[in-house]
């Protein structure tokens, strides 16, 4: 049967990261135009710089959790053969769904803990246009949220029904 500490442990990462990504975005950097003391010119000043920090935890959570998962399975194609029937082409498809959205949400994770970070320093003259403040786009982290939680579904069934088909013990009428 399933192992319930690797399913305890990788839910719980899991569950941990969706609730980081799901901080960073209500945390992401706002910006706004400050003129400075001499008031010669203008600047952007940014906010709180967390939500970086709460991406990159999830970021790692994430990959903490699907690496349990493969090491468990042994990557699938590296351990021993599967029983022929519906529970392994349904780890089959499992398999390849969840490091798909596994894929995606840590591009968005990353890409959302980068963008985040990023500060222009550009400074304009009271005569001309202020500067662009740029800052990370609403969304970001909250797709990364979205696609964790779709790894952490087709993870936990793709390992449940990967084991019930290296054992032989699935119901296979019950699946599919």
């Amino acid at each position: 049967m399933a192992s319930k500490v690797v399913l305890s442990v990788a839910v719980l990462f899991d569950v941990t990261a969706f609730a980081l990504a799901i901080a960073a975005e209500q945390r992401r950097s706002t910006a706004t135009v400050v003129p400075d003391d001499e008031k010669e010119y203008t600047y952007c000043a940014y906010d709180s710089d967390i939500a970086t920090g709460l991406g990159v935890g999830a970021f790692l959570l994430l990959m903490a959790s699907q690496i349990l998962i493969v090491s468990v399975t042994r990557c699938y194609f590296c351990g021993p053969t599967l029983r022929w029937g519906k529970s392994r082409s349904c780890a089959v498809s499992l398999f390849l769904s969840s490091w798909l959205t596994f894929l995606v949400a840590e591009i968005c994770l990353l890409t959302g803990s980068v963008r985040n970070a990023y500060h222009t320093a550009f400074r304009g003259l009271f005569f001309m246009n202020d500067p662009s403040c740029e800052v990370l786009r609403k969304g970001v982290f909250a797709s990364g949220a979205a696609f964790a939680f779709l790894t952490t579904i087709l993870a936990v069934f793709y390992y449940i029904l990967y084991d019930g088909s290296r054992y032989g013990y699935a119901d296979e009428e019950a699946i599919g």
